[in-house]
């Protein structure tokens, strides 16, 4: 069977009833992934702080790459296996660099995953989270050149993949903190982990991925089922490894040399919460005039999709439906086919001054 190559995303720090929290759009990428065959998703959505899996059938692509990709820039390689590299903010204490250290020894241990080298930040990042915001998640690193530098250092010893591991202030608002971890609010992290990962991507173009590192914080015994895997460990580091693990290279159009595995111009559909079709990777498929596959997946943005006048965009009400969909597509069957009431064939006329 074929595939259909399908760009997954779910955008960060805008609070999606899936893919909001951590990892719980897991589940939902491993479905399209089946249905499709070939998955394109980003951390955001396999991340499940100590929680992840590898699927040969899903590529693990840093959302600034991703983007690029569906734009047509860069292709996808495969690889066995990556070499990854840490990046540490030098802010870190001692005894959370420790913890880290140690998870990334147990991932090489037990999960068989080539974690090579880290490297401390000459300063530290200097995170700060946008507290004015009522809404969307953001922020912004005082520091970004540092973040770039140690970067480059991994890159120089043979490093392919990176992870970031950023202190992220003990002051974080315990209520906005509360409520994400109880499903009532958005992840107030999420924006500013994903300038840290945009950035690597942007100036340095190998695959990486973003952690937090936090103090530890009182158990909540209301706890949100979907917030749950960042609690059950001492670090979130453990998904964003696995996920490196096999993260594919990006690979430049313009190298000719290059072995590309998945181009741009194999993507068919894209899927992506209803209300959220503002983003690059999304305009990009409209204008490349890809399905775009609008799921109802409530989040704090208020986009009307009825201004997108897009003959292909199709709009479902759940994951279930987007994955028969993307199989329908897959097997060739017209989905309106499938879909009641069944409209007659269309009559095309000639006009009066056509000859």
């Amino acid at each position: 069977m074929a595939l259909s190559p399908t760009i997954f995303i779910i955008p960060t720090g805008i609070g999606c009833e899936i893919g909001g929290f951590a990892g719980d759009a897991l589940p939902t990428a491993k479905l399209l992934a089946s249905a499709s065959g070939c998955l394109i998703t980003h951390p955001n959505v396999m991340n499940g702080g100590s929680l992840s899996e590898k699927n040969k059938d899903i590529f693990y692509v840093e959302g600034y790459s991703l983007d690029r990709f569906v734009k047509g820039e860069i292709g996808l390689q495969s690889v066995k296996q990556q070499k990854i590299g840490i990046i540490f903010d030098s802010s870190i204490e001692h005894e959370i660099l420790m913890r880290h250290l140690q998870v990334a020894d147990a991932c090489v241990a037990t999960l068989g995953i080539d974690v090579d080298s880290y490297v401390l930040t000459k300063k530290p990042l200097g995170i700060v989270i946008d507290s004015e915001s009522q809404s969307i998640s953001g922020g912004i690193i005082e520091n970004p050149d540092t973040l770039i530098e140690a970067g480059e250092r991994l890159i120089e010893k043979g490093i392919t993949a990176i992870a970031i591991v950023s202190k992220f202030p003990d002051s974080l608002d315990l209520y906005d903190t509360n409520s994400y971890r109880e499903g009532r609010g958005v992840d107030p992290i999420a924006g500013v982990e994903a300038v840290i990962s945009h950035l690597i991507s942007k100036f340095l173009k190998v695959p990486c991925a973003h952690s937090p590192a936090l103090s530890p914080i009182e158990l909540n015994e209301n706890l949100d089922p979907r917030a749950a895997s960042e609690e059950i460990g001492y670090t979130f580091l453990p998904s964003v490894l696995i996920g490196l693990s096999k993260a594919p290279n990006l690979v430049e159009l313009n190298d000719t040399n290059a072995n590309i595995t998945l181009h741009p111009s194999q993507i068919e559909s894209i899927v992506v919460p209803s209300g959220a079709l503002g983003g690059e990777g999304v305009l990009a498929g409209i204008e490349k005039k890809l399905n775009i596959i609008s799921v109802k997946n409530e989040n704090i943005l208020n986009l009307d999709n009825h201004n997108f006048n897009y003959p292909k965009l199709i709009e479902v009400d759940n994951y279930f439906e987007a994955a028969g969909l993307i199989l329908a597509i897959r097997m060739g069957i017209n989905p309106k086919s499938i879909r009641r009431p069944l409209q007659n064939i269309q009559e095309l006329t000639f006009k009066n001054n056509q000859t």
